[in-house]
């Protein structure tokens, strides 16, 4: 089986498992991994305590941090050619998703203005899977990793960050979009899940749009 996308990104909710699936496949496909650092950003856990307050610097610092993380990764032209493809575990217009969530309408208005600004230097994606969980499973794999500041996390907005994710899928009609359910997939403790996971993404040939495989 062979790994046919130069640039792979896994998408999904908070909680849906997105890293543990692209660390699998960058090992098995040796792969560049392209993990977000979120860990980093210290508004992180302020904008959990007081998101009306800290929305906007979050969102923003989330902006500059991607872009700078994707342009030094991709720009550098002797890493691709020893190591041409690459899987992220997240993608750039997330920004956008999580943005119209969380901010008001004004200032959606301004990041999204940044946004258009630099985006089109960014590459696109030669296919996104997109991980589908209930909240419910969401709620259970994030209370089990941990997080203190995502301890407080509503079903509510992990809904509107759901719907989010699929209005932008909608405006992409040229981009190659495979939304997985996982509802019944352990992809890192079962073998098989996994095995069939990656059978689909990899033998099957995608149209443009979102396409919803069977596992």
């Amino acid at each position: 089986m062979q790994h046919k996308y130069p640039y792979l990104i896994v998408e999904g909710n908070i909680g849906a498992g997105k890293t543990s699936l692209s660390k699998k496949l960058a090992a098995e496909f040796d792969c560049r991994l392209m993990l977000e650092q979120f860990e980093d950003n210290s508004f992180l856990p302020k904008f959990y305590n007081d998101s009306r307050r800290f929305a906007f610097p979050l969102e923003l610092s989330f902006l500059a941090a991607r872009f700078t993380q994707l342009k030094d990764i991709i720009t550098n032209q002797s890493e691709i050619f020893s190591n041409p493809s690459i899987i992220s575990d997240y993608s750039f217009f997330k920004n956008l998703v999580f943005a119209r969530v969380t901010l008001e309408d004004d200032e959606f208005q301004l990041f999204y203005k940044l946004y258009e600004i630099i985006q089109p230097q960014l590459p696109r994606p030669d296919l996104i899977v997109y991980i589908h969980r209930p909240v419910g499973q969401l709620i259970a794999n994030i209370s089990k990793r941990g997080r203190s500041y995502e301890q407080d996390i509503r079903p509510s907005y992990l809904e509107k960050i759901e719907a989010g994710y699929f209005e932008f899928f909608k405006q992409m009609p040229k981009q190659k979009v495979v939304v997985i359910d996982a509802k019944n997939l352990d992809f890192v403790n079962d073998a098989d899940d996994y095995e069939r996971l990656k059978d689909v993404l990899f033998t099957t040939e995608f149209a443009e749009g979102i396409s919803r495989p069977v596992i």
